[in-house]
């Protein structure tokens, strides 16, 4: 089935391994694409890349093998399970709970494995998944889903145009501002966009700086100290902190359900974009999250 960018709207503006080297110059399908959004803006930090964690060999291996265990280790010794069987499995009732929410064409952030745009595409959607990991977009292509390696603040392409946004599987905590992945959020969706976040189950807003660990050694046991031994940011949001949020920043409440113990918010785009933040002044961890997401299209992502 050959996909599509969001159609022109008169309303809008027109989580990779180290290993992962960005082309000298773009295929022509994406210059063409990003051409018709907003410009790149400057990211703080751009010039001090360093390899995305989601890109490490831990998560890429728990992709390509179906299964954990992995974590995000804070710094305390706490951990907290991450859920790849469920990623690598199909669409589950929680996760057609809101796909089936979903409206015009779908942005899923963070995809992973690919199930959400695999399930969005043989539903007739047209939906693009994004990801820092090469695992993630390789195994997205191979189930039948679209997918660029990118983050969410690097420049995409239908700024502006895309019908719904997802953010699950806990990637409402993407750069440890959900403040500002809201805003970015705003700048992605189309007048009166829908957002669908999954929150976690606890009342929690808790920011924190964490690794990837797969249970294997202890990072003082690794001969050469890589990417996934540095600490990144993350968050962790409930419902009634994710409100808050988006009351601050314009967003108006659509739909909050739970479904097979998770739990989810939709939110309707703020209909006049709020002051933003000087993109120059965004955090450092978002600078992380985007460092070596080279990009790459698929050729059948048509204009």
């Amino acid at each position: 089935m050959s996909t599509m960018l969001p159609p022109s709207s008169s309303s809008g503006t027109a989580t990779a391994p180290a290993t992962a080297t960005a082309p000298a110059q773009e295929p022509r399908e994406t210059a063409e694409a990003l051409g018709a959004g907003r410009p790149a803006e400057p990211r703080a930090g751009a010039e001090a890349r360093t390899a995305a964690p989601w890109g490490t060999d831990p998560y890429a291996n728990a992709l390509r093998n179906g299964r954990g265990p992995l974590f995000l280790r804070r710094s305390d010794g706490w951990l907290l399970p991450l859920e790849v069987e469920r990623w690598c499995s199909g669409a589950g009732a929680a996760d057609l709970s809101a796909l089936h929410r979903c409206e015009g064409p779908v942005l899923d952030i963070g995809c992973g494995p690919g199930r959400l745009v695999a399930e969005l595409t043989a539903l007739g959607h047209r939906a693009l998944g994004i990801d820092v990991s090469e695992a993630a977009v390789a195994r997205t292509r191979r189930i039948g889903g679209s997918a660029l390696l990118r983050s969410v603040f690097d420049p995409l392409p239908g700024e502006g145009r895309w019908g719904t946004l997802l953010l699950v599987d806990g990637n409402i905590g993407i750069g440890g501002d959900p403040a500002a992945l809201l805003d970015r959020a705003a700048d992605l969706l189309s007048a009166g966009g829908l957002l669908i976040a999954e929150t976690s189950p606890l009342d929690i807003d808790e920011r924190m700086q964490v690794r990837l660990d797969d249970g294997r050694r202890a990072p003082a046991e690794r001969a050469v100290p890589g990417p996934v031994d540095r600490p990144f940011p993350w968050a962790r949001v409930g419902t009634p902190a994710l409100l808050r949020y988006a009351g601050a920043c314009g967003w108006r409440p659509a739909d909050q359900w739970s479904a097979e113990g998770r739990s989810f918010v939709a939110l309707r785009r703020p209909r006049t974009r709020p002051a933003v933040r000087d993109r120059n002044t965004r955090t450092s961890s978002q600078s992380a999250e985007s460092a070596n997401s080279a990009p790459v299209i698929s050729s059948q992502w048509e204009r």
